[in-house]
């Protein structure tokens, strides 16, 4: 299976009179996207803004991020299955912006899986998105029903943002990309000696599925992923378009949409393959809550690592806590079936970094990355604009945030938690350790 990826470069975004991309500048029709937006009857008030590395600008309460991105061709639209008809997303051509995203922010309410995001700064740095040039789309809604409830389904939200970054994307259809890159991986058995005795790596992804109400959970070609068992998927599907993030997660640790899209360790992954190691793909993994789905999971999950012929294999856990569980019992089912393995996840060790890092662990978790602590303090000084509503971090349940964390002037104290996709367990993360 093929798929092709054309690059365009982004140099600097910007609104002005036609939507398209030249010279490396993105021009947006502000009026015409809006329209876009407003085609949805529950959206009720919207705004477009352009933030910049480096800007005085805080953004809260961010609900998702996307990459701006067509489908050129190989199928019907960026999300198939949840804005398009049916297809599968490995093979033929995207076009998508390179260096830019686009931002979905509550104009006023939040929700557990939002979060916040300094694009200057001290804490710049402490998200991917901090460093991007970000189209914001900020709207507000007339889902009443969820308004002061903590977990949202944000749907109109996370749907307009979805339609904006496509149809932002349509415009890059007939341009000639910046580069391409091209990610091909033949059948798992038909792959000559000189890839097949190489080492044989697997990556498994555990995207959060843990309500067992529909609408809250990572989508997999739009089928909510509380109803999956662990399935072989080939990496290009995640690549182009196949995993739309949920919204359920302490917002932290959870993967945007384009960190599916963009998904920085299967593509390492694809570029050593044929080189240091033999890639067999994904096995996209879910999240449960009781103990004989867990178990039943992470059986499953080695099963097919081991059936595939893995050697080595990457788990990447979405979320913390009880996650963990699922998290740890999968690494032990892989170890026990021979599959040396390492784990991806943030751990939540307390404030003071000293409590047990996951709910779970076991002897033979014994190769573990942490890209940060959830629980770890943050000072963010006053911002000169806020985008969004500040009050939403303390007020609607965000993780990471509580009553009285917003001060006066604008200067706040949360939670690591509370950061956009901060801790980055799909492979963005930056963050490094120091021993004192």
């Amino acid at each position: 299976m093929k798929l092709e990826i054309g690059n365009f470069v982004v140099k600097d975004v910007a609104f002005g009179a036609k939507t398209g991309f030249a010279n490396g500048i993105f021009t947006v029709n502000k009026e015409e996207a809006l329209a876009e937006v407003m085609k949805d009857e529950h959206i009720t008030e919207a705004e477009l803004h352009i933030v910049k590395p480096g800007d005085e600008v805080r953004l809260v309460p961010v609900k998702d991020a996307l990459e701006i991105r067509c489908r050129v061709s190989g199928a019907p639209g960026n999300h198939p299955g949840a804005t398009s008809d049916l297809c599968s997303t490995a093979t033929g051509r995207v076009h998508s912006l390179t260096g830019a995203s686009l931002l979905v922010v509550g104009k006023h309410w939040g929700s557990f899986q939002d979060g916040l995001i300094d694009m200057g700064g001290p804490f710049q740095r402490g998200t991917l998105y901090g460093f991007l040039k970000n189209i914001v789309l900020v709207a507000d809604t007339d889902e009443e029903f969820e308004r002061h409830e903590q977990q949202k389904k944000n749907h109109a939200l996370r749907w307009a943002g979805m339609r904006l970054a496509e149809f932002l994307g349509k415009t890059l259809a007939d341009l000639t990309p910046d580069s391409i890159d091209v990610y091909e991986l033949d059948a798992v058995n038909r792959r000559d000696s000189a890839v097949s005795d190489l080492p044989s790596v697997v990556y498994v992804m555990q995207p959060q599925t843990q309500m067992e109400a529909m609408g809250y959970n990572t989508l997999v070609y739009g089928w909510d992923g509380n109803h999956m068992l662990p399935t072989y998927m080939h990496p290009n599907e995640i690549l182009g378009g196949a995993v739309v993030s949920g919204s359920f997660m302490p917002c932290s640790s959870k993967m945007s949409t384009y960190e599916f899209q963009t998904n920085p360790t299967i593509k390492r992954l694809m570029k050593e393959h044929g080189k240091t190691l033999n890639f067999l793909g994904v096995i996209m993994s879910n999240l449960n809550v009781i103990m004989e789905q867990k178990i039943r999971s992470a059986i499953m999950v080695a099963q097919i690592a081991n059936s595939l012929g893995a050697d080595g294999a990457i788990v990447a856990e979405e979320g913390y806590g009880n996650p963990d569980v699922d998290y740890i019992q999968v690494i032990v089912e892989l170890e026990k079936a021979g599959v040396k393995t390492v784990g991806i996840s943030n751990e939540c060790t307390g404030r003071d970094g000293k409590s047990q890092p996951l709910v779970a662990l076991d002897p033979k978790a014994d190769a573990l990355v942490s890209t940060g602590n959830v629980s770890e303090l943050v000072h963010l000084a006053p911002m000169k604009t806020v985008i969004g509503e500040l009050d939403a971090l303390q007020r609607d349940g965000l993780s990471g945030g509580w009553a009285g964390c917003v001060n006066p002037d604008g200067s706040c104290l949360l939670e690591d938690n509370a950061v956009f996709c901060a801790d980055h367990p799909s492979g963005y993360s930056v963050k490094r350790c120091f021993e004192f």
